[in-house]
C-alpha cells in the first residue's frame, strides 16, 4: 500500500475504520452465525451513545472523581542523564487507578453494559490488570464478572487473582492449551456465546471483532491526547519520538493515534524474548503473516495451516499471537515503526528506573522503556516519551524469585 506520512492522518478518525470494521485490509468481523446479532447490538449501542453529551459527560466525570485522570507526564532526569543527552519522560498510566492505563477502556465499557441494560460484565485477561480494571468496573456498576485467566498467569500473578477476588469477580481457570493469553481468550468467548443475551464480552485490548478494536481506542486515546498536551505545556515542543509496548495494542493505540498527525516519530515495541525461534517470542509485526484469529483479521504468528503458534514472554500481558489490526494497518502504511526488545533487556530498563527513579514499572512496560534508552543512546539528543502502561507490584514476587533484586543488570551504576 502506498506510505503516509504524519500529512496525510488529518482526517484519520473520520476515515478509519470503515463502517464494515476495517482498517484498510484488516479487522473486520468473523463471527459465529449466532453471535452476529449480539455484536451488532454492541456496535448499534456504541455508535448511538459515543457522540452522546451525556454519556461522555458521565465518562469524563468517572475519569476525574473515580480514576484519578489527568495521569501527569514526569521527566527521568537521573535515568535520562545516565545515558546520554536524549530526554525521557513518561506518561505516567501505573498511576491511573488500579495501576494500569486497562481502566480506561474497561469504565467506558461498564457504562456502555449499564446503557444497554446488561448484568454481567465478561472478560478475560493475561498479565491481570484488565481482570483487576474490569472487576473494578463491575463492583462500580453493581454488576456480576467471570474473568477468564490462564493457569500459567494466574501463578505468575498471584496479586492481582486476589485483587479481582476481593473485588468479587469470578476469577476461571483455563487449563487447555498453552495455560496463557490466547487461550483464555478462547474460553471467554466461549462463555460469552453462552451468556450474550444478559451479558458484554469487554475485550481486553485493541483486538477481536468489530466494533471492539474502535472502542478501545477510542477510550484509550485519553492517553496520548493527555501526553501530548502535557508535553507541549511541560517543554514548548512535541516530543521528538513517542513509544509504547504492544501485545494486543490497547495502550500504543491509544498513545499512538493522537501523535499521527503531528512530526513525531512513533516506535511500538513488540516482546522477543527469548529469541526468534517458534516459541520464544510473540513479536507479531517483526515474524507473523496475515491471518484471522478471535473474530478479526491481522497479523499472526501462525503454521502453515494458519493455526496460532505457541508464543512467549516474560510479560505475561504481551504474550498473544496477534495484534490489533489498526497497528497491521499503520505499520503497512509506514506511519508506526515495531521494534523488538528482548527479555534481559526490558528486565534491565526495570531495575534501572526502580533504582534511579524510584519508579517499579510493569515488566510490559518496561519493554517501551527499554527501547526509549536504546534510543537515547543511538540519538544522544531530542527527547522521547513512552508511555508507562502499568505499575509492577504485580510482577514483584515472579521478578525478584527470577532475577533477585537485579544485581547483574545495575552493575554499571
Amino acid at each position: 500500500m502506498k506510505k503516509m506520512t504524519y500529512r496525510d492522518f488529518d482526517s484519520y478518525l473520520k476515515q478509519y475504520p470503515s463502517a464494515d470494521g476495517r482498517f484498510g485490509e484488516f479487522g473486520g468481523q468473523y463471527l459465529p452465525p449466532e453471535l452476529m446479532p449480539a455484536f451488532k447490538e454492541i456496535d448499534d449501542a456504541y455508535e448511538t451513545i459515543c457522540h452522546s453529551a451525556q454519556f461522555i459527560s458521565e465518562l469524563r466525570r468517572i475519569r476525574r472523581e473515580f480514576q484519578g485522570r489527568p495521569t501527569p507526564v514526569y521527566h527521568c532526569e537521573r535515568l535520562s542523564n545516565k545515558l546520554g543527552k536524549c530526554q525521557i519522560y513518561l506518561k505516567r498510566e501505573d498511576l491511573n487507578h488500579t495501576g494500569a492505563h486497562k481502566l480506561n477502556h474497561c469504565m467506558g465499557e461498564g457504562l456502555l453494559a449499564k446503557y444497554m441494560g446488561k448484568k454481567k460484565l465478561i472478560a478475560e485477561t493475561g498479565a491481570g490488570q484488565h481482570g483487576v480494571a474490569i472487576a473494578t468496573a463491575a463492583a462500580y456498576f453493581g454488576m456480576e464478572c467471570d474473568v477468564y485467566m490462564g493457569e500459567v498467569d494466574i501463578a505468575k500473578q498471584a496479586p492481582n487473582v486476589t485483587r479481582m477476588k476481593l473485588l468479587g469477580a469470578n476469577v476461571i481457570p483455563v487449563t487447555h492449551g498453552l495455560k496463557t493469553l490466547k487461550e483464555a481468550v478462547d474460553a471467554a468467548f466461549e462463555g460469552y456465546m453462552k451468556e450474550y443475551k444478559d451479558a458484554i464480552y469487554c475485550i481486553g485490548s485493541a483486538v477481536g471483532p468489530h466494533p471492539f478494536p474502535k472502542m478501545v481506542r477510542d477510550f484509550q486515546m485519553i492517553v496520548g491526547q493527555e501526553a501530548r498536551e502535557q508535553f507541549v505545556e511541560m517543554t514548548g515542543i512535541l516530543p521528538d519520538a513517542v513509544t509504547a509496548c504492544v501485545g494486543g495494542g490497547s495502550n500504543s493505540i491509544g498513545t499512538f493515534v493522537p501523535f499521527l498527525d503531528a512530526p513525531v516519530e512513533i516506535y511500538g515495541v513488540e516482546p522477543l524474548g527469548r529469541g526468534s525461534g517458534i516459541g520464544d517470542h510473540a513479536a507479531t509485526m517483526a515474524y507473523g503473516t496475515k491471518g484471522i484469529l478471535h473474530g478479526f483479521e491481522s497479523y499472526l504468528l501462525q503454521d502453515e495451516k494458519g493455526e496460532p503458534l505457541p508464543v512467549y514472554s516474560i510479560a505475561s500481558g504481551l504474550d498473544y499471537p496477534a495484534t490489533g489490526p489498526e497497528h497491521a494497518f499503520l505499520r503497512d502504511a509506514g506511519r508506526i515503526n515495531y521494534v523488538t526488545v528482548s527479555d534481559e533487556e526490558a528486565m534491565e530498563a526495570f531495575y534501572l528506573l526502580c533504582r534511579l527513579e524510584g519508579i517499579i514499572p510493569a515488566v510490559e512496560s518496561s519493554h517501551a522503556l527499554a527501547y526509549a534508552m536504546r534510543y537515547a543512546k543511538e540519538h544522544n539528543t531530542g527527547s522521547i516519551l513512552v508511555t508507562l502502561s502499568g505499575r509492577g507490584d504485580k510482577d514483584l514476587d515472579f521478578v525478584v524469585e527470577k532475577y533477585g533484586l537485579g544485581e547483574q543488570f545495575l552493575k554499571n551504576l
